[in-house]
């Protein structure tokens, strides 16, 4: 799809100014150059525009609140320093898959005082001996180069390159102290019934064992008794025994 199309269907009916992320990509430039945007485009802090066939920035718009720009994958060998005039602000620049071949190439982004993170990955100048020695002393504002510092520390506060507070859904964020007293209580009423009618089963299991048990005391006591009776009724006949015997 045409790039201006498609920063138009991405826009929908919102006004510009209502824009605060836009992705594009995918699309097409048939010039090389960004088209479809304008300075009207003041809150945007989020752009997207990879794969798109970019060769130039000269047509940028001015985007003072830009914070991260994703240009990746595109034909763009030069002509950075637009990005310092019309992106102030940026923190975040991925030029990855560009014709980025010298390091002196990136010198132009040493006026964006906020730039802490930079990537090039599968640029010709990543291949440069000294590479990463030589960006970080050119942009020495850097505080990330290809997801590493300077000391080959992992960025980690970067999720998949997005910007922090860009497109959050606070619903997704709700920690444990988030959640409200009544949504405990109902946890704990819950569990506490469950406990209870838990050892409410239990107690019954246990009163059956007891009855049980009487039960087995009864028919013991039964036997008992049958057999001191029969003990009873053969005592006679047993001293009568005796009594023959003695007679003899």
């Amino acid at each position: 799809m045409d790039l201006k199309k498609r920063v138009e269907k991405e826009v929908g009916s919102r006004a510009p100014e209502e824009v605060f992320e836009l992705v594009v990509d995918n699309s097409r430039s048939s010039d090389g150059e960004i088209v479809g945007l304008s300075d009207e485009y003041k809150e945007l802090e989020f752009l997207s525009m990879v794969n798109v066939g970019l060769t130039s920035l000269a047509k940028l718009p001015s985007l003072l609140k830009l914070r991260k720009l994703d240009i990746s994958d595109n034909v763009i060998s030069g002509g950075l320093k637009t990005l310092s005039e019309k992106c102030p602000n940026l923190t975040y620049l991925v030029l990855s898959g560009n014709d980025i071949k010298e390091p002196n190439a990136v010198e132009a982004l040493k006026n964006l005082k906020s730039l802490k993170r930079l990537d090039l990955f599968n640029c010709d100048v990543t291949s440069k001996d000294d590479y990463r020695e030589n960006v970080f002393e050119l942009l020495p504002q850097l505080t990330f180069l290809d997801g590493f510092d300077q000391d080959d520390n992992e960025d980690e506060e970067e999720d998949d390159g997005e910007v922090p507070g860009v497109g959050d859904d606070d619903d997704d964020d709700l920690s444990d102290d988030d959640v409200s007293d009544d949504e405990v209580s109902d946890g704990e009423e819950e569990v506490g019934l469950s406990y209870l009618m838990k050892d409410g089963i239990q107690d019954e299991e246990d009163d059956d064992d007891y009855v049980e048990e009487e039960e087995e005391e009864d028919v013991d006591g039964v036997d008992a008794a049958v057999a001191q009776g029969e003990k009873r009724k053969r005592d006679p006949v047993d001293e009568g025994d005796d009594d023959d015997e003695d007679d003899d």
